[in-house]
């Protein structure tokens, strides 16, 4: 006989649970279970998955007409028993790794915020931030360690206090490997001066003397620079006749020891300005910072 189901399916983007009515059906419970199922997501719109609980449901009072079975069938098979269950990217791992989160939205303007993970996966991350976003929002996420940077959607948020808030952040598509390869280069204290040409945060454009704290084979520490206000700028940075590309990861805070000074990440990996040698291996330990140059 023909039975009526009740079905729990799973967001892959932002793990919310949808239930669907199987109406007049004449699969059995186990074949109910092993099927895919088309859903929709309240946030992310047509999704499909496999069943996390199938519930069975008591006959209707006024059962419809075949003819308007398919009216009543809010979920629609897509494959054969033989289709397996759509897992998970990755588990989520509670793990703290420093973050920029920056872009712009119609709510905040242009915005820039350092934060770090509160848990991560091949999907995206939970982190906390003052900024006030709204869901659906798409934004930018760089590590700070690394300067990896990746567009991400605003999928979930839960006030936390009044004045920060748990966001959840989705990648466009799963990147397993993200995270992992977050390790940390090693960095070797050394004072160049340079000159570096950009754009304010007006469109103007500078060029202004600036001096490297230390070094790592992908990027640098910066110190003196007044005119970048926001994670994301390109500039170019100019070492004798050498000149190569780089992306600002990081701005120091006004008022702490970082100040003035910005992490860059270069963005032309054939190109080497700083013609210095790294050492082989993994570092042991964070180097020290360095005191400016005397004029």
């Amino acid at each position: 006989m023909p039975g009526n189901f009740a079905i729990r399916l799973r967001c892959p983007l932002c793990e919310a649970d949808s239930w669907v009515t199987l109406a007049d059906r004449q699969e059995t419970y186990e074949q109910i279970q092993k099927q895919t199922w088309d859903f929709k997501c309240r946030e992310h719109g047509a999704q499909r998955g496999a069943p996390k609980e199938v519930i069975g449901v008591a006959p209707l009072d006024d059962p419809p007409p075949s003819t308007q079975k398919s009216a009543l069938t809010f979920g629609n098979p897509i494959s054969t028993e033989t289709t397996k269950r759509i897992p998970r990217s990755s588990e989520r791992m509670p793990l703290r790794i420093p973050v920029v989160i920056y872009g712009f939205t119609k709510n905040c303007g242009a915005f820039h915020e350092e934060t770090e993970t509160q848990t991560v996966n091949g999907s995206g991350a939970l982190v906390m931030l003052k900024t006030k976003l709204a869901l659906g929002d798409s934004v930018f996420l760089m590590q700070k360690g690394s300067g990896l940077e990746q567009e991400v959607r605003v999928v979930y948020l839960d006030a936390y206090t009044d004045r920060e808030t748990k966001v959840g952040l989705a990648f466009k598509h799963p990147i397993p490997d993200f995270w992992r390869r977050s390790r940390k280069q090693h960095r070797v204290p050394k004072m160049l001066r340079v000159v570096v040409k950009g754009t304010d945060s007006r469109g103007h454009p500078f060029k202004q003397s600036s001096y490297t704290i230390d070094l790592s084979q992908d990027g640098a520490r910066l110190d003196g620079i007044g005119f970048l206000t926001s994670p994301g700028q390109t500039i170019e940075v100019h070492r004798l006749w050498r000149k190569k590309k780089y992306r600002v990861i990081w701005i120091g805070h006004v008022g702490t020891s970082e100040a003035n000074q910005v992490g860059i990440f270069g963005l032309q990996n054939e190109k080497d300005i700083w013609r210095v040698e790294f050492p082989e291996g993994e570092p042991e330990k964070e180097p020290g910072k360095s005191e400016p140059p005397k004029k």
